[in-house]
């Protein structure tokens, strides 16, 4: 199933996770650094849920208490708990 996510306090403007039974099969990040998301979506691409949650959470991006890695995180949980379609 398709989410969509506006993340919060980073340069990305919009994430498209597809997952299907707690596995992540493909992220697109819009927006911010593009090797950077581009690599962290490859990277979590048939990854559960739950690992990627915990390798991304509270990751800084520079002088911010947040990152496209940590905003990423935060979807993830939302969709684990069903808080966003």
């Amino acid at each position: 199933m398709e989410y969509k996510y506006k993340p919060v306090g980073v340069c990305s403007q919009e994430m498209i996770i597809d997952i299907e039974n707690d596995i992540i099969k493909s992220v697109k990040i819009i927006g911010g650094c593009a090797g950077n998301t581009v690599g962290v979506s490859r990277l979590i691409a048939g990854m559960k849920i739950d690992e990627a949650i915990k390798r991304l959470k509270g990751i800084p991006c520079g002088y911010k208490n947040t990152s496209c890695p940590d905003q990423l995180a935060i979807a993830l949980q939302e969709i684990k708990e069903k808080k966003i379609s």
